[in-house]
C-alpha cells in the first residue's frame, strides 16, 4: 500500500510542476509567439495539464481576463499530495 501512495504522492509532485511550467509557457507564448521550441513545449505541458485544468475551467470563471485555474489546480495537487504524505 505503501508503494501505491508514494506512486500518488509523485504523480501530483509532477503534475504540479507541470501546472507551473504550463502557466510560465502561456505567458511566454504570448511574448514570443515565434519561437518553435517554446510553443512546442507548451503544447506538451498543455496535453499534460489539460485532463486537470479543463474540468476547473469549466466551474471556475475568469476573474478579468485572468485565468486562476492554474493556481486552484496547484492548491488542490498539494492538498492532496500533502495529505498522501501524511498516510506514508
Amino acid at each position: 500500500m505503501s508503494t501505491f501512495l508514494y506512486a500518488i504522492y509523485l504523480l501530483c509532485q509532477v503534475l504540479s510542476f507541470a501546472v507551473i511550467c504550463t502557466a510560465v509557457l502561456s505567458w511566454i507564448v504570448m511574448v514570443a509567439p515565434r519561437n518553435r521550441m517554446v510553443i512546442s513545449l507548451y503544447m506538451v505541458f498543455r496535453q499534460i495539464t489539460d485532463p486537470i485544468l479543463l474540468p476547473l475551467r469549466r466551474i471556475i470563471p475568469l476573474i478579468g481576463m485572468m485565468d486562476i485555474t492554474p493556481i486552484v489546480a496547484f492548491i488542490i495537487l498539494q492538498i492532496i499530495a500533502q495529505v498522501i504524505s501524511a498516510y506514508m
